[in-house]
């Protein structure tokens, strides 16, 4: 809903040459030409300067100098400050307010190329994108490098990952700008299937910073369409950041085609770490919705047989061995976890605890055959296993009234899947399935294709299309990290794109601090299926007895506020809630559909405290976690509504809880409170705490 809207239009000569400057509360953005005619930006906060000049522009495979010999040839100048609803997310409502600067740039020299450089100054950041107009000298063209820079000016505290053109998979590091080298983690990175980092000094978007002087900053992208992803290289001595956008099987970059635009680059800043977490500007630089109907988008909690795979309970696989021909009969291994009796036991559980959805992996044939292999035709989408019988389950999960989600995975053979999406999204509405989590584990067909390079970019937007044609809501797994679409794509409604609590299970899991970094980080762009709610922290994985998760229960109880999904999963075992029904109480109660968010308090690396109000009622959800250090956490109620007493129900770590040697302590107690209150809460070593706020 649009409140209000108006703009101003201001043309600039040829031979303007003076900065521009951009003011909006306490960011001011600058842009002029330097001796050379090329474009270069710099972004003040407070005063103080972030981002010195940097430079902008292209290798083109047509121009390779598409950096210099610009003149302005014009501005445009506007205003916006309008309010939108969502259709499903963190707030009801979100305002979108900023300055808006266009410049138009010709290069001097024939056939004078055309360049429009984009600038939104929000009052929590910058976002800029490229804008390529219609031109007689420049239709079909190929970027070679794109040489968009973010000149820094401290060798600032920085949270990273390695820049990995097929993962985004791997435990965050902490150090300064001048330490980042990827080398030896990568090597070290056996539990990630697929790694592909040329650059020992790249790193992965969303980054977050920190400067000496406590000032957040945060360097992203939103609306990735028909673009390859961006990461950073680090020159550490001179404290700068590079745009390095993922290659295709021939090295190049991008294909494009004027008229046409680049993602927005973004750049989120405050000296306070809360206000990078509540930041809308990735969203806001994504484009609405072209269609208008999304009743059908649902969002949800779901059970599924996946766990008990990932701990090796139970196999993904029918046989032990893959068929040798088309009259070739599988052997079953009596280990499938994906059994017509076994996902019926899933079905009456999710039932019986009010959560609407049922996934199930490993249903279809094909999973003796994928794991490495670079092969193409593993899965057609639609044939069962034969201990797994579509109709009866599509019946059952009715009768119980509960929706089963598809499971797709591709063995990251997209082209296979592309040509059988029609027949795998008809199978789905033919047997009830309204929602499906795909995934792409392996090496890329076509051959020589990235995750993160432009043709897989397309490929998972031309998924998201296709759901939005059978009405099918979508879970991505193993995609580029999100920059925003779920705005323009309401039925992609969660992506993998990170380490999530599954490497708990089958790698040496995710260090105390991990979920303390990935709001800051991976979820900037987007929701995550990060599958929280393991009870069972210890002895869960036969195969590797001493193998523990590092949080304890009370945190994971607290994921379930702090790492926004509205597909959200109650990933542990049926047996291990059962054993906590008391504990499980919370996960059963908790929404996954917000009409308020505040972020009470933060630090990345530490600790966070994030408050959530229920879609449509006045109930309030609370999670706070810590890192390794046990911590109390003061926390003023002022989020309440005002002259309401609330029954607050506190599930927090019990005394002598340790994520280590006492994990799975945990107390529940209740007390009466309201917007004056501050209630007090002790978070044991990476543990947490987790509150309902029921008004009386």
């Amino acid at each position: 809903m649009i409140i209000l809207l108006c703009s101003s239009l201001l043309q600039g000569s040829a031979q303007e040459q003076a900065p521009l400057q951009v003011d909006r509360d306490n960011i001011r953005l600058s842009f002029s030409l330097d001796g050379e005619g090329s474009p270069r930006y710099a972004v003040l906060y407070k005063g103080h300067q972030l981002i010195a000049p940097s430079r902008q522009g292209f290798v083109l495979a047509e121009d390779s100098l598409f950096y210099k010999g610009f003149t302005i040839t014009g501005t445009e100048r506007k205003s916006v400050n309008e309010t939108w609803e969502p259709v499903w997310g963190e707030e009801r409502n979100i305002r979108n307010s900023y300055e808006q600067l266009t410049v138009h740039l010709k290069q001097q020299n024939a056939p004078g190329r055309l360049l429009d450089i984009v600038f939104r100054v929000f009052a929590d950041g910058v976002g800029f994108r490229y804008e390529f107009p219609q031109q007689s000298g420049l239709k079909y063209f190929v970027v070679k490098d794109e040489l968009t820079e973010f000149h820094l000016t401290g060798d600032h505290t920085v949270f990273w990952i390695p820049g990995d053109y097929d993962s985004n998979e791997y435990a965050y590091t902490t150090s300064r700008l001048s330490e980042v080298n990827n080398s030896r983690i990568v090597q070290a990175a056996a539990d990630i299937a697929v790694r592909t980092v040329p650059d020992p000094f790249a790193v992965q978007t969303p980054l977050m910073l920190k400067t000496g002087n406590n000032i957040y900053i945060n360097i992203h992208e939103a609306a990735l369409i028909n673009y390859p992803a961006m990461q950073l290289h680090v020159d550490g001595a001179s404290h700068q950041l590079s745009a390095r956008l993922v290659p295709d099987a021939v090295g190049n970059k991008a294909y494009l085609h004027s008229p046409c635009t680049t993602p927005w680059r973004t750049i989120i800043i405050s000296d306070k770490a809360t206000d990078i977490l509540a930041s809308r500007i990735i969203l806001n630089l994504n484009e609405a919705p072209s269609a208008t109907d999304f009743s059908w988008v649902r969002p949800m909690k779901f059970v599924g047989v996946w766990w008990e795979m990932q701990t090796g309970k139970s196999t993904w696989n029918y046989a032990d061995d893959a068929a040798r021909g088309k009259d070739d009969v599988l052997q079953p291994n009596g280990r499938h976890g994906a059994n017509t009796a076994n996902v019926k036991r899933y079905i009456d559980f999710a039932a019986a605890n009010g959560i609407q959805g049922v996934l199930v992996e490993g249903w279809n044939t094909g999973w003796e055959d994928w794991f490495g292999n670079w092969k193409e035709d593993v899965f057609d989408f639609i044939t069962p296993y034969p201990d797994f019988n579509v109709k009866e389950i599509e019946q059952y999960a009715a009768s119980k009234g509960v929706q089963m989600i598809m499971h797709n995975e591709t063995s990251g053979a997209a082209t296979n899947y592309e040509r059988q999406l029609d027949t795998a999204f008809r199978f789905m509405n033919a047997f009830g399935y309204h929602a499906v989590k795909t995934g792409y584990v392996g090496r890329i067909i076509p051959r020589g294709e990235h995750h993160d390079g432009q043709w897989m970019v397309n490929h998972y937007e031309r998924v998201a299309r296709k759901g939005l044609q059978y009405r099918v809501m979508i879970d991505a797994h193993e995609p580029p990290r999100p920059t925003g679409l779920q705005r323009t794509y309401p039925n992609w409604m969660a992506s993998e794109a990170g380490r999530g609590n599954e490497y708990n299970a089958f790698s040496n899991g995710n260090a105390p601090d991990h979920e303390t970094i990935l709001p800051f980080t991976r979820l900037m762009g987007g929701p995550m299926d990060y599958t929280p709610g393991i009870f069972k922290l210890r002895h869960y994985a036969p195969h590797a007895p001493d193998r523990t998760v590092h949080t304890t229960l009370a945190k994971q109880l607290a994921l379930y506020v702090t790492i926004y999904s509205p597909l959200q999963m109650v990933a542990d075992l049926p047996e291990n809630y059962e054993a906590h029904p008391d504990a499980f109480r919370f996960i059963r109660e908790v929404p996954v559909d917000w009409d308020d968010t505040r972020i009470i308090a933060a630090e990345p690396g530490d600790y966070i405290t994030i408050a959530r109000k229920e879609k449509g009622k006045h109930n309030w959800f609370l999670g706070a976690i810590t890192d390794e250090n046990a911590r109390t956490a003061a926390v003023p109620l002022s989020f309440l509504d005002k002259g309401k007493q609330y029954r607050a129900v506190i599930y927090a770590d019990a005394p002598g809880a340790d994520w280590k040697t006492n994990p799975e302590a945990y107390r529940i107690y209740e007390m009466v409170v309201d917007g004056n209150s501050t209630l007090t809460l002790q978070l044991a070593a990476s543990g947490g705490a987790a509150v309902s706020f029921y008004p009386l």
